[in-house]
């Protein structure tokens, strides 16, 4: 008997397999991969290098973004990247990066905070179609650290999230 209902849960179990494969659309239209969203039309992309025009500049936020960029762009889509024409290309510009007192208490300064501004350019080349937006994303800190102490401990926090935000923004559009 228990070789019978073995036998019934194996088939029932295909059964289901067969009905899931066929349920799920063909990728007709558009590509999406860990919710980013590229039209089957857009096979390459050119990633400007993240110019750093920020008051204040950090030597190595601009190289070190770009590099993590790309990286996340290649690694998560199925978009080649190209340094000649291309369906989509990206610019970015570091715009701010600037420091500020973010909480006081008992009249001291109790955190700091670090704030990058980029400004985002997203050009589908074979729709003729431009994009912009606004990225700000601040980053506290306590106040007993100094800025370059605070920027060496904030600076994996400040490329992951940073690059993120900006995947998100040409991907997700969110």
């Amino acid at each position: 008997m228990n070789r019978r209902l073995l036998h019934i849960a194996a088939w029932i179990g295909s059964l289901i397999s067969i009905v899931l494969l066929t349920a799920i659309p063909s990728g007709c239209g558009i590509y999406k991969l860990n919710d980013a969203t590229v039209p089957d039309s857009i096979k390459t992309i050119k990633i400007n290098f993240i110019e750093n025009r920020a008051s204040y500049v950090n030597p190595q936020l601009s190289p070190r973004l770009t590099d993590r960029l790309r990286q996340k762009i290649i690694g998560q889509t199925r978009l080649t990247q190209t340094n000649g024409q291309a369906d989509w290309e990206i610019n970015a510009t570091i715009s701010q990066y600037a420091f500020s007192t973010a909480a006081i208490s008992g009249q001291q300064v109790a955190t700091n905070r670090l704030t990058v501004g980029i400004n985002l350019i997203v050009s589908d080349l074979k729709a003729n179609k431009t994009d912009r937006y606004d990225i700000s994303r601040s980053f506290d800190f306590r106040s007993n650290l100094s800025f370059t102490q605070a920027e060496n401990a904030l600076f994996d926090e400040m490329l992951r999230t940073l690059t993120d935000e900006i995947f998100n923004r040409i991907f997700s559009k969110w």
